[in-house]
């Protein structure tokens, strides 16, 4: 029998994070997000920054230019998601667990029981937040956002061949500013 998972895509600033936390908490099975980070770095010999921020950018962004070879040969960006994909399988395959981002969903999709979930809010709840959370930053909140949320969808296009937060792509979508993250938590502990 496959075990059972729960993906987490999420527009930034949405809580998707701290929702999977805490589902996973509440349920008892792991939750990986930075923990994933942790796997890659440990296994791809990169640093968890250059991961993290290499892994909201398609090749052909300004970061695989820089880094990737000429011909044939895969740029960093497609190794890392080659290792992704390897440690995203051997997670599912090991145990019951949420994972938060990194295009688990469609890694998943045929090798595991999945719950994938899609946790959005509208620009206002999201910048309150992410000032609220992160702390102030030098640009507007509204832009960051837009920006990061500008390269997790030509990411999850660009490996996935899928359009990153589109409802049909998903069991479930969530909008957390509305809801809450709290009756997020209950209602994805409740499908699970």
């Amino acid at each position: 029998m496959k075990n059972r998972i729960i993906t987490i895509s999420r527009e930034f600033g949405s809580g998707g994070r701290t929702i999977g936390k805490r589902v996973a908490e509440q349920i008892g099975i792991p939750c990986y997000d930075n923990e994933l980070l942790m796997k890659i770095a440990e296994e791809s010999g990169f640093q968890e920054n250059y991961i993290k921020e290499a892994g909201e950018y398609a090749p052909g962004g300004f970061l695989s230019n820089i880094f990737s070879h000429q011909g044939a040969n895969p740029n960093n960006a497609d190794y890392l998601w080659h290792i992704q994909y390897k440690i995203i399988t051997e997670l599912a395959e090991k145990s019951p667990c949420v994972i938060v981002g990194r295009c688990a969903d469609y890694i998943l999709k045929d090798k595991a029981n999945c719950l994938k979930v899609f946790i959005h809010a509208d620009v206002t709840f999201r910048a309150e937040r992410i000032v609220k959370v992160y702390g102030e930053w030098e640009q507007s909140p509204e832009q960051r956002i837009r920006e990061k949320d500008k390269r997790r969808a030509a990411y999850h296009r660009f490996y996935t061949d899928m359009k990153w937060g589109h409802a049909q792509n998903y069991d479930l979508t969530l909008n957390s500013g509305t809801l809450g993250i709290d009756q997020c938590v209950a209602i994805i502990k409740a499908l699970y």
